[in-house]
């Protein structure tokens, strides 16, 4: 179980994402499309193109 702070904002990206990017891969992908910082706090999921994975 993971403990979350109040507050704190869960985005799930419904769409599948190439995981190969990385961390700063996704990190683009939340400042590009989301217009988000990925450095707020908040948690940013991403699943795999076969579903099987979630980063």
């Amino acid at each position: 179980m993971i403990s979350v702070a109040s507050g704190t904002k869960v985005h799930l990206a419904c769409r599948p994402v190439d995981l190969r990017n990385g961390f700063d891969g996704l990190a683009a992908k939340v400042q590009q499309v989301l217009r988000a910082d990925p450095f707020s706090g908040h948690l940013f999921l991403f699943r795999g193109k076969r579903g099987g994975h979630v980063t």
